[in-house]
């Protein structure tokens, strides 16, 4: 079966690609910034309206993936709250000032995230090394990770994606992302046999 994850950034987008037929959520706030964490409300708005599963941006604010202590704080609350409030699964990435995994704090949110499927982001494709931050990842016990294969668009990073699913040997699922649209899905599932996509677009106009 093939996953069509939509990300939103409010409710009433949320409820439109459900009706569309998105398989799973990626419930954010401002998609212009690259998607920050949601709110309170429409976290639990949302795991009340939809019978499908909403995984939570955690990112306090757009820009680079280096955290100070401060926004690590804030990065560890938001994937508490979401554990207890029991959403699907979370959303995040963390690189160091050499544009690596920050493994040493992934591992710190993979425990408190304790039973939440979790995501790492697209702040994987600025790592120099692909394959060896899939190794990282996979370690650290993350279920998936969102990628264009390091290029502007699943297209461009089609050859990459293709090696990074075969790397990642069914160990930990690769959603292929980058510009997935419902009018070159075809294309891109051809390009790039997977189980899991992401876009915007991907069902249809959400406005």
């Amino acid at each position: 079966m093939l996953i069509k994850e939509v990300p939103v950034e409010h409710i009433e987008e949320a409820l439109r690609a459900r009706s569309l037929g998105a398989d799973r959520i990626e419930l954010c706030d401002y998609l212009n910034a690259g998607g920050t964490t949601p709110s309170y409300g429409t976290i639990r708005t949302a795991l009340r309206l939809l019978d499908i599963p909403v995984m939570v941006m955690i990112r306090p604010r757009g820009g680079d993936f280096e955290y100070t202590d401060a926004e690590f704080e804030v990065i560890k609350e938001d994937v508490d709250f979401c554990r207890r409030t029991g959403v699907h699964g979370v959303v995040f990435g963390l690189l160091d000032d050499g544009k690596r995994v920050d493994a040493r704090r992934t591992r710190e949110l993979m425990e408190i995230a304790g039973p939440l499927q979790v995501t790492f982001h697209k702040a994987f494709d600025e790592t120099a090394d692909l394959p060896g931050a899939l190794e990282t990842i996979t370690e650290l016990g993350v279920h998936r990770v969102l990628t264009s294969g390091g290029a502007q668009t699943a297209i461009g990073g089609a050859g990459m994606l293709r090696q990074l699913i075969q790397q990642a040997n069914e160990r930990i699922g690769i959603i292929v992302a980058g510009k997935v649209t419902s009018q070159n899905f075809d294309e891109v599932c051809r390009l790039v046999p997977a189980t899991e996509y992401h876009g915007r677009l991907l069902v249809g106009t959400l406005t």
